[in-house]
């Protein structure tokens, strides 16, 4: 029986799932027990991860031209013109931490937190576009729960405002033609031949782990 796009992409979720209590540090803010510092810091990395998250999709949906359908996915709102909304967003965040443009430009970013962006680069320059679809969608699963934690943690226990939390919002409740995007790109992945499994839970894998990294960057100075 031939596998069906609705079939990979919910094998992949289910397989590339991180283990509960993997992430350190949405935890601790959840309970408001992390320092504040981490929240500035957050602001600061997603500034960087952000802006080259943007080019590597770019540079994705120009590689998948011959692939209408995969190209749309990075393209579109969810994600390369999703992260011109979500780096507006970032500015209330960082505004709220006290951080002004000076400050964000004079940030050095840790290692630990842009290890993903750096992966999704190599993604990016030699990953067959199909299967770099499967991996993020599986990693935006997670990313979207932690979203959600933060949001609502730093409303309850860091006194940050809605327009402040903006950014959380936007990644906690994605796009509704987020997964339909997924699956007619994946779709056609399968429908060329192109498609590889097998290689898309490989980047999914390294894409989880180096979100977590993200995460206990963060709570390094």
């Amino acid at each position: 029986m031939a596998r069906t796009a609705r079939d990979v992409l919910a094998d992949a979720a289910r397989a590339l799932a991180p283990e509960g209590g993997a992430n350190h540090l949405v935890p601790a803010l959840a309970a408001g027990e992390a320092p504040r510092e981490v929240i500035s810091a957050f602001a600061l990395e997603q500034h960087h991860v952000i802006t080259a998250d943007r080019r590597s999709f770019l540079h994705l949906a120009g590689r998948a031209a011959p692939l209408p359908a995969v190209a749309a996915y990075f393209s579109s709102l969810s994600l390369a013109r999703g992260e011109d909304e979500a780096l507006e967003r970032l500015g209330a965040l960082a505004a709220a931490c006290g951080l002004d443009a000076a400050a964000v430009a004079a940030h050095e970013p840790r290692p630990a937190c842009q290890a993903y962006p750096a992966y999704a680069a190599h993604l990016a320059l030699g990953a067959e576009p199909a299967d770099a679809v499967v991996a993020l969608t599986a990693n935006f699963a997670a990313w979207a729960g932690y979203c959600a934690t933060v949001g609502r943690a730093l409303r309850t226990h860091y006194g940050f405002d809605d327009r402040a939390c903006a950014f959380f919002d936007f990644f906690a409740e994605p796009a509704p033609q987020a997964h339909e995007e997924a699956l007619a790109a994946v779709r056609a992945g399968l429908d060329a031949g192109v498609l590889s499994e097998r290689l898309a839970h490989r980047y999914g894998r390294l894409l989880q782990s180096y979100e977590l990294m993200f995460w206990d960057g963060l709570a390094v100075p």
